[in-house]
């Protein structure tokens, strides 16, 4: 086998990308989370009185954890899945744009004020 061969067949394997497309994804999941709850904690009392984690700082320090905790959750349930494949990452980057796009709208304050 000659080196352009060799180069050549080393160029067509796959490279695996689960591990990033798990990270990419869960922090467009994360994001969403963020707008959603801080919809949910604006809009209802009850759920604004559960987000209540630091007296001092309000619904935010619920809504800013209870985020993170879903992006953790995320991540770590993608990674576990798709370590090692490889995915079609321009996909999977669509979608987590997609949710980034919804979190801004969700914490765009003219829109927030018509729901």
């Amino acid at each position: 086998m000659t080196a352009s061969a060799a180069s050549a067949r080393a160029d067509s394997v796959p490279i695996a990308n689960g591990a990033g497309a798990a990270a990419v994804l869960a922090a467009g999941i994360g994001s969403f989370a963020i707008g959603l709850f801080a919809i949910l904690a604006d809009k209802s009392a009850s759920i604004k009185g559960l987000m209540i984690f630091s007296k001092p700082t309000g619904p935010l320090s619920g809504v800013t954890t209870s985020a993170i905790v879903v992006w953790l959750f995320a991540w770590t349930i993608f990674h576990l899945r798709w370590r090692g494949k490889t995915l079609a990452f321009g996909l999977v980057s669509a979608a987590a744009f997609l949710l980034l796009a919804l979190a801004l709208l969700l914490t765009f304050p003219p829109l927030v004020d018509l729901l």
